[in-house]
């Protein structure tokens, strides 16, 4: 299980890191479409950025660890009622990142009159049928790797009680007076990890995917504004925004009981991912176009993706479960509480869209 652990967050490295080389490299200076009168302060635009970069940081920082510093508080642990009210909340968040936040800008991108001219980009709805795609390509996923990790468990299971049998047939009890022992060891069964906790590392991976995704994608747009004008109301904005996508994350991380390494690599690499685009933004804003051609095909077609994952993991994966679990099904008054969380959780990330 540690080797898988190991090569599903190399292979999440391997794919944030080829989408941060690759974005600005696509991003063409042409633009077919007439610049933006905007104020163009440079110096003051850099001291926003450098400030949003800290913040960001920071949020991203509090809201991924927050419900895994809760699993030692004895309230917020997952067999209690209140943590069904705060993955309803989280899941909520990401439900509407994918809804209000990230499909409309996809929409936007790859509708724009600067796409005109650029066949077959105008032509068709790409922003939906990429989401659709892309939720589909996550249920496949979802689907092979617990299928295929689930047979890896009842192979080795199989092995284990085989073992256990032949060696049973092996073990001598001595009783004494004074002493007893048994030779043998302890039954490797108890290292096999279950199915239920494969499923949950596999979301809390798909989901971060997702996350990461559409975090390079607003952090290089905001690294390469020009405008304290557009920067400024964004600071706060997606600083809220990280802090309640580090709660969802966190909230799926927490419950895939992952080793504390990998749960510091993964926290660690969700609170990085908007400041490192943040920067990256900053290193292209000389040439780079939100507006050109090229910019709005990536934009879109990644905000598009991404959305698709999100929105997929929080409604099949987090709601769905959970909501059909014997026990919210059987307490109305925690059927109530996470119905309200999860329209809280939506709301507070839907108004933020009004600023980001």
């Amino acid at each position: 299980m540690a080797h898988f652990q190991l090569c599903s967050l190399k292979i999440l490295q391997i794919f944030s890191l080829l989408l941060i080389l690759l974005y600005p490299a696509t991003v063409s200076c042409d633009c077919t479409c007439d610049k933006e009168d905007i104020q163009q302060n440079k110096a003051e635009a850099l001291r926003y950025k450098l400030g949003a970069i800290a913040a960001i940081l920071v949020a991203g920082a509090i809201g991924v660890s927050l419900p895994l510093l809760g699993t030692r508080i004895p309230a917020l642990r997952p067999e209690n009622d209140i943590f069904f009210m705060i993955k309803a909340f989280a899941a909520g968040v990401i439900l509407a990142t994918g809804f209000v936040h990230i499909l409309p800008d996809a929409f936007e991108s790859l509708t724009s009159p600067c796409l005109k001219g650029s066949s077959p980009w105008g032509k068709f709805p790409f922003s939906g049928f990429i989401s659709m795609m892309s939720a589909i390509g996550t249920l496949m996923i979802d689907a092979f790797a617990t299928g295929y990790y689930e047979r890896q468990h009842l192979s080795k299971h199989k092995h284990v009680n085989a073992a256990d049998e032949e060696h049973a047939g092996h073990v001598h009890v001595h009783t004494h007076a004074t002493h007893g022992h048994a030779h043998g060891s302890a039954s490797p069964s108890q290292e096999l990890v279950l199915p239920g906790l494969i499923r949950q590392r596999i979301i809390s991976q798909v989901l971060e995917v997702g996350i990461v995704v559409h975090s390079v994608v607003i952090g290089i747009s905001l690294g390469a504004s020009q405008s304290p004008d557009t920067i400024r109301p964004l600071v706060a904005a997606l600083s809220f925004h990280q802090f309640f996508e580090g709660m969802g994350l966190g909230g799926c991380i927490s419950q895939a009981q992952f080793k504390s390494v990998s749960v510091a690599i993964m926290g660690t690499f969700f609170s990085l991912t908007t400041p490192l685009g943040i920067a990256i933004g900053i290193g292209i804003s000389s040439f780079y176009r939100d507006n050109s051609p090229t910019g709005l095909i990536v934009d879109g077609v990644f905000n598009s993706a991404s959305a698709g994952i999100l929105i997929y993991m929080a409604l099949v994966d987090l709601l769905a479960a959970d909501f059909m679990n014997p026990r919210l099904q059987s307490n109305v008054r925690l059927q109530i509480g996470v119905n309200l969380s999860l329209l809280l959780g939506t709301a507070c990330m839907s108004v933020l869209a009004k600023w980001a």
